[in-house]
């Protein structure tokens, strides 16, 4: 290797999974998981008590039974996909000049983070780029990956220069590989189009702004300097991005947040604009999950599954989830663009 030839590690980062679907492996991923203070942001002793001694104990046996109807041959999607991806995406580093090495990690049990950067400073790479797969920035999931990478590299005495990109839901690559997942079916066979990102707690959005409050910032209609790293501004700006791609007008579609924990959360709910589009009379509906790049629980059993006993419940015939990215040659071509950005 030439002195000019730079090796530059990629490290993507997606947020894990159990082990299996046994429950004392999903015991372990959700006290992980629910134990990091970027999700849980309340006191030490109220996180401790809250997730150790109430969620995880009761929860964790029909969390497994839902993970036990998410796994394939391939075990857990999430993993399967992000391994296909990683291996895809050194492909074409391979196809170029210079060293590039791809690898990748979970930010809750395997891959581990820990093992992944041990590998990345025994390759000895002169650059590390470190992508957290999430295309909207949240302090829960990118602000936890990069908090957990630099708590880590801290220990180290030679610091390699590292580069974090902190989000991608603007890249165009991303955008036209989830609308092509889109175009595959007739908008117009569809009485609504749903965009529906994961929620989070109202509180931790509000965090982003200097006057602590999102709603002062018209997060729903523009993306400006103030809400760019505000996850509810770009999940907006992200369907208008999207909407525009595919041809459909700002009435056809609802933007909604799935999978709230409790009260406070990013309002609308995606489960009660499904009730409410039912009971309107709409029979077909369009479902996009862009805040996943890869199928998981919250697309192929919350989306797919569960929402649809809820329209049929209430009047509807049939949810569509439209798939996710996962290792599409389009999404592989997208990560080398965002990558290649930065070497």
């Amino acid at each position: 290797m030439s002195y000019h030839q730079k090796k530059t590690a990629v490290l993507l980062v997606n947020l894990g999974s159990p082990d299996s679907p046994k429950p004392r492996d999903v015991y372990r991923y959700l006290t992980e998981f629910l134990n990091d203070p970027r999700v849980i942001d309340i006191n030490w002793l109220g996180r401790k008590i809250l997730v150790n001694g109430i969620i995880v104990p009761f929860r964790h046996r029909k969390s497994a039974r839902i993970y036990e109807k998410l796994w394939t041959e391939n075990g857990s999607p999430l993993i399967h996909y992000g391994q296909r991806t990683k291996e895809l995406l050194q492909k074409k580093f391979d196809q170029q000049n210079g060293e590039t090495k791809v690898f990748l990690a979970m930010r809750y049990q395997h891959p581990s983070m820990e093992s992944a950067l041990m590998a990345i400073k025994k390759w000895n790479a002169d650059k590390v780029i470190i992508l957290p797969l999430f295309p909207q920035y949240a302090s829960a999931t990118t602000g936890s990956v990069i908090d957990k990478c630099m708590r880590m590299m801290r220990d180290l005495w030679v610091f390699p220069e590292t580069v974090f990109i902190a989000q991608f839901w603007d890249h165009p690559g991303y955008l036209d590989a989830f609308a092509s997942r889109g175009k595959q079916f007739k908008i117009s066979d569809y009485d609504h189009v749903i965009f529906s990102f994961h929620g989070l707690p109202e509180r931790q959005v509000d965090k982003v702004y200097e006057d602590r409050k999102c709603t002062n910032h018209t997060c729903e209609t523009e993306i400006n300097d103030d809400n760019k790293f505000c996850y509810k501004a770009t999940c907006y700006g992200t369907s208008r991005e999207l909407a525009h791609r595919i041809g459909i007008d700002e009435k056809g579609y609802t933007v909604c947040f799935q999978s709230r924990l409790g009260k406070g959360w990013i309002e609308p709910f995606s489960d009660e604009i499904i009730i409410q589009l039912a009971k309107a009379g709409k029979k077909k509906l369009l479902v996009f999950s862009p805040a996943f790049v890869a199928d998981c629980l919250e697309t192929t059993i919350e989306i797919g599954e569960e929402y649809q006993e809820l329209f049929e419940k209430h009047g509807g015939e049939k949810i569509q989830l439209v798939p996710s990215l996962n290792d599409g040659n389009d999404w592989i071509e997208a990560l080398h663009s965002i990558v290649s950005q930065r070497l």
